[in-house]
């Protein structure tokens, strides 16, 4: 019996990366990006730290050459990527800086053939295009309240910030799965290494452009935001990350991306229970994303 363990580790991540997006709408009125990635990335690295140590694993495969190829993906993709993707946010908008972010995949895939030798089958590739579309055509629906921002400059310039984001995200996996097979490494200790990794960079970029964070400590409900930040930082950053790195040990790193950036389908399920319109379009969308995971999954063809 053919086994898809590591598969259901990105879907998963996908899933989970989907519940917490609507928790981070609450977030992002009272946090910054920066100092969103900040605070939850310290909180999930001690998530990620306490629970390697409760495992009682052997820091022993962490050797020097190893150490590096992970903190540059954490600074490349984590750091790097989210910098980017955020500063593309701001310009164009989520509808298309998710449609860009949708690169991802291909870019991927593309690299890891490259320089990590791994060669995907046509079927695959069929896969990782269906799947990509159907997100494509999900996120690029139009809303009767969506803003389309006119500055050609802006509009220029987010769609780089947007497709640097991919390319970041889709470097930093390829880096990260270069050294997933080496021996006595394990996915939590280099999902905890990433994450170090885009924490510091974060915090010079803070400190650097002289922002000023924490300013949510004065408000008066402020344990009520911190508990809704440490249960995102778990569920969006510790688990998630967690459960991507054990797909990117056991499967090629473009189909990861691909199943990784699936989180857009599962948001329709959640917004139809919490009573929000999806349109049919958005379905259908879905129903060709699904096909093409099948097509990644082997089980059709």
């Amino acid at each position: 019996m053919v086994s898809f363990i590591s598969e259901l580790y990105a879907l998963t991540a996908a899933f989970l990366w989907a519940c917490s997006a609507s928790l981070l709408e609450k977030l992002a009125n009272r946090l910054s990006p920066k100092e969103l990635n900040i605070y939850k990335g310290s909180v999930a690295l001690v998530f990620l730290l306490g629970t390697s140590l409760l495992l009682g694993e052997s820091f022993a495969g962490l050797t020097p050459r190893v150490v590096l190829v992970l903190l540059a993906s954490g600074v490349i993709g984590i750091g790097l990527g989210d910098t980017a993707y955020f500063a593309g946010l701001k310009d164009i908008g989520s509808r298309r800086a998710l449609l860009l972010f949708a690169l991802a995949p291909p870019m991927t895939a593309l690299i890891g053939w490259i320089f990590l030798d791994e060669v995907l089958s046509l079927i695959s590739w069929m896969g990782i295009f269906i799947t990509v579309g159907g997100v494509a055509w999900v996120v690029t629906e139009r809303t009767p309240a969506e803003d389309t921002p006119h500055d050609r400059k802006r509009m220029t310039r987010g769609i780089l910030m947007g497709t640097l984001a991919s390319l970041g995200q889709a470097l930093g996996l390829v880096l990260s799965r270069f050294v997933m097979d080496h021996p006595g490494i394990s996915s939590l200790q280099s999902a905890a290494l990433r994450l170090f990794a885009g924490v510091v960079f974060t915090i010079f970029w803070v400190t650097f452009s002289h922002q000023k964070i924490g300013m949510w400590r004065r408000e008066v409900d402020w344990k009520k935001t911190f508990g809704l930040l440490v249960l995102v930082a778990f569920i969006g950053t510790y688990l998630c990350l967690w459960l991507q790195q054990l797909s990117v040990k056991g499967i090629p790193a473009g189909i990861a991306q691909t199943l990784l950036s699936t989180s857009p389908i599962f948001i329709l399920p959640i917004s139809a229970i919490r009573g929000e319109k999806v349109s049919w379009r958005a379905v259908l969308g879905a129903m060709i994303s699904i096909f093409g995971v099948m097509l990644v999954f082997g089980l059709v063809g």
